[in-house]
């Protein structure tokens, strides 16, 4: 079931995300965790061919303490290698990724912090390191009735982490402002600080919004930003005028 969350900033402007749906979402952890077990099974292959390669029959003279040792050694890093793979895997996607595994990037959804804001690495931490617990209880089991019974679709994880998982509506700018001049140095003192504020968050939380809430935001924020400017902007329309101060004039 799709659902919409309204985040109302301090400046009474409204961000509209569409939250992802509880299939979109488990899709996307099929995909990974897919993608998880053909790598595992590449990797045991691999490391099968390579043993194949030694022969078994002559071993070294060492110790049974010194060869209880070395299993535990490897033991441990086997499990810390499973731990990488299944765990880190999405820590380490959703942190560098902008919050999106290779399964959440398909489906065209995204992970971000209450507000829309990107998610950070502690967030995704604490959200990953719960999902232990949820795997473990059932899989994914109770994490199916935490998203339902949430008004915002959250999992445990979500709810430990301060994160929602959003749809990501592709917005791509042609040509990345083909008339904008990046050596104009673009005349902002009359811009106040609030209309600042306004406009580095919506330069923050733009790839998480719809189309439709994305154009009208927008709008509203560039109406009372473009009258304050020294430069005459007319060639960008609202979302590429932001885009460029938060770039350039107000970086």
């Amino acid at each position: 079931m799709e659902r919409t969350i309204d985040v109302a900033t301090g400046e009474s402007v409204a961000f509209s995300y569409e939250l992802a749906g509880l299939g979109s979402r488990f899709l996307a952890v099929f995909i990974d965790l897919t993608i998880q077990v053909l790598v595992l099974i590449g990797t045991l292959l691999i490391f099968a061919w390579i043993g194949s390669a030694f022969p078994q029959g002559k071993t070294t003279a060492a110790s049974p303490q010194i060869q209880k040792i070395m299993d535990a050694i490897v033991m441990g890093v086997f499990i810390f290698a499973l731990f990488m793979l299944f765990f880190g895997y999405f820590i380490l996607f959703e942190w560098l990724g902008q919050g999106r595994t290779p399964g959440k990037r398909l489906l065209g959804i995204r992970v971000v912090r209450d507000g829309g804001f990107p998610v950070d690495l502690i967030s995704s931490i604490i959200r990953n390191v719960v999902r232990i617990l949820e795997a473990a209880l059932g899989f994914y089991a109770v994490s199916a009735i935490s998203a339902l019974l949430s008004p915002q679709n959250r999992r445990l994880g979500d709810l430990a982490a301060g994160t929602i998982v959003v749809r990501d509506e592709r917005y791509e700018r042609a040509q990345a402002l083909p008339f904008a001049d990046r050596r104009e140095d673009p005349v902002v003192r009359d811009v106040g600080p609030r209309e600042r504020e306004l406009i580095r968050q919506y330069a923050e939380r733009r790839t998480a919004l719809n189309t439709e809430s994305r154009l009208s935001l927008a709008k509203k924020i560039a109406r009372a930003v473009r009258p304050k400017l020294a430069a005459s902007y007319d060639h960008l329309d609202d979302d590429s005028l932001l885009v460029f101060l938060a770039e350039n004039a107000l970086s």
